[in-house]
């Protein structure tokens, strides 16, 4: 199945999860799975949370991120991938000079 996210409309998300300033998405979204081509803005976070339910993925496309996963600090940067399995926690935060533009993945796995 082909997604043409050219075709999706871009939805602006202020605060995403508790996270600062503005998360902008292009989502895919069925019973089964979210699929989101994202960037957040310079200096924007996703806020801390946990995957209930579900697991993520997020590939790196441009910038540079730093991941705060439970307990510790990742930093990623374009073609990094960070897992964050279900019942763990994770932010995503955008400490690079440019928009930090990524791809995720949320299947459902508790229906």
């Amino acid at each position: 199945m082909k997604i043409d996210f050219n075709s999706i409309e871009e939805k602006v998300v202020e605060e995403f999860k508790g996270g600062v300033k503005n998360m902008v998405t292009k989502m895919y979204a069925d019973s089964s799975v979210k699929i989101m081509n994202a960037y957040l803005e310079k200096g924007a976070s996703i806020g801390f949370h946990k995957q209930e339910g579900n697991s993520e993925i997020i590939y790196i496309l441009k910038g540079k991120a730093k991941v705060l996963f439970d307990e510790t600090v990742e930093y990623l940067q374009a073609g990094d991938c960070h897992y964050c399995p279900e019942n763990h926690s994770h932010s995503l935060i955008n400490d690079g000079e440019e928009n930090l533009e990524f791809f995720a993945i949320v299947p459902e796995l508790n229906k």
